[in-house]
């Protein structure tokens, strides 16, 4: 080969490789989240708040030292503990911490409802350290918002944007105080959008891979354009750190209850009064659906919007006001959205049959009381003994648990059942050594059960059982 072709091919090989790098050097470039985070932290507060808890009242037995001499009696007074001096109430204080963030310039921050729950008093620290009480406006456990108030004018503020643009796959940053390292920034990318959770049938939430822990809750999180697009609220745990799944409130439904927070310090979500349960292959195929797809409604409140606009057991949504069910827990999410009052047109499939139903909506219960206005034949209370809700389990759930009965957490409150670790989900097979057949079954063993003696409970969970006990008190 010549010596002026060798140079050529030479030639050749170096501009490919230059082209190559420069292709890989694009490809692997990754987002440089300086400027976000400049613009962006002034706006994000660490929020603690401090709980009075009732008074203890300590009253050991204290030595009688009435009639020693002074010094006596001083040294043995600085022997004893401090509650031993004298019988006397102790105050006790719990601490919370959590983050939060400025969306107006005279002071409003949005943070998580968990956050500041019940809380005695609010404090909230800005970037410039400054600290400064904060005045609740209002919360909504449902979705688990808070709006806050503190006095102030020209803060800084976070662009807000459209948590509805969001896609599978996208860059997110989240700003916020883990373990209460202040301003701490963490991203990651959108895993997947509307989102349900166990109890939060009412927030189509955004999960992430975005680094969450405790002292996150309330914070931001921002798209690449630094808007916040949702609020990091929970995480998927069984250590009590990240473990690669965190959850965030879409700022859209925030906001929605920011503002009804704001002007009527509560908030009106919208309510069918049906039951529904998801649609699995074998439903699709007995209804003439040609996938699983929509909402099966199981049960109707009597006298409710559902049973009023001539919905029916059986009927299988498949959209509402044109916008499509998937799966059964996207028909909360848009029922919830709604006003009440507003309407509602229903494409159902009934009797293998497509059907437009239009109904009105009703407003959702009370917190507390939208389980007591289904059936008492669904739901049992069993007079909050164990402080736990059930309901009855349907065919396709014992099937694929292979029980012949048993019972399904759906709520858990304050009470033994929240001591002893309980979840929604969890199936209750038997109770006291008593097979438990239904509802009404779990709610007489329940309200017959021993005090003070161990109670053995025979539980579900992720398909593996197993025996706990607990004690019922006085």
């Amino acid at each position: 080969m010549s010596i002026p072709r060798l140079k050529s091919y030479l030639s050749i090989i170096a501009t490919v490789l230059v082209l190559g790098q420069a292709v890989t050097a694009q490809a692997v470039e990754l987002p440089d989240f300086t400027q976000l985070v400049e613009q962006a932290s002034p706006a994000v507060v660490n929020i603690s708040t401090t709980q009075k808890l009732p008074d203890r009242k300590v009253n050991q037995q204290m030595p009688d030292l009435e009639g020693l001499p002074p010094m006596l009696r001083e040294f043995f007074e600085r022997g004893m503990p401090p509650q031993s001096r004298s019988p006397r109430d102790r105050q006790r204080e719990a601490t919370s911490l959590g983050s939060g963030f400025i969306i107006s310039t005279d002071g409003y921050i949005l943070t998580n409802n968990h956050v500041i729950a019940d809380a005695d008093e609010i404090l909230v620290r800005l970037a410039d350290r400054s600290e400064m009480k904060a005045k609740l406006i209002g919360t909504d456990p449902r979705s688990d918002v808070a709006l806050l108030k503190i006095e102030g004018k020209d803060l800084p503020v976070l662009k807000l944007g459209k948590s509805q643009d969001l896609k599978a796959g996208q860059w997110v940053v989240a700003i916020g105080s883990p373990f209460g390292f202040d301003h701490t920034v963490t991203q990651g990318i959108v895993s997947a959008v509307g989102r349900s959770l166990p109890n939060e049938n009412y927030v189509p939430f955004i999960q992430t891979d975005v680094p969450i822990n405790p002292g996150n809750s309330g914070g931001p999180l921002f798209n690449l354009n630094g808007e916040v697009v949702g609020i990091n609220s929970q995480i998927y745990t069984r250590s009590g750190g990240f473990m690669g799944v965190s959850f965030a409130i879409p700022i859209d439904v925030a906001m929605d209850v920011s503002n009804q927070l704001k002007s009527g310090g509560k908030v009106s979500r919208g309510w069918l009064g049906v039951v529904i349960q998801e649609v699995s292959k074998d439903l699709a195929e007995s209804f003439g659906l040609e996938k699983p797809a929509g909402a099966l409604v199981a049960q109707i409140q009597d006298d409710g919007p559902a049973a009023k606009g001539g919905l029916q057991v059986g009927d299988v949504i498949l959209s509402m006001n044109g916008q499509p069910i998937v799966m059964s827990a996207d028909l909360p999410h848009l029922v919830g959205a709604l006003k009440a009052g507003s309407k509602a047109d229903l494409e159902v499939i009934r009797d293998g049959k497509r059907k437009n139903v239009e109904l009105t909506v009703g407003a959702i219960p009370e917190e507390g009381k939208e389980l007591d206005a289904l059936p008492k034949s669904s739901i049992e209370r069993s007079s909050n003994r164990l402080g736990v809700s059930v309901v009855e389990l349907t065919d396709e759930q014992k099937k694929t648990y292979d029980l012949k009965g048993g019972v399904l957490i759906k709520e858990v409150q304050d009470g033994p059942a929240a001591m002893i670790g309980l979840q929604p989900g969890d199936v209750i097979t038997h109770l006291n050594n008593q097979a438990i057949g239904s509802t009404k079954e779990f709610a007489d063993i329940a309200k017959a059960l021993p005090k003070n003696r161990s109670v053995s409970m025979r539980v579900l969970r992720q398909g593996r059982a197993s025996f706990i006990t607990f004690k019922l008190a006085e």
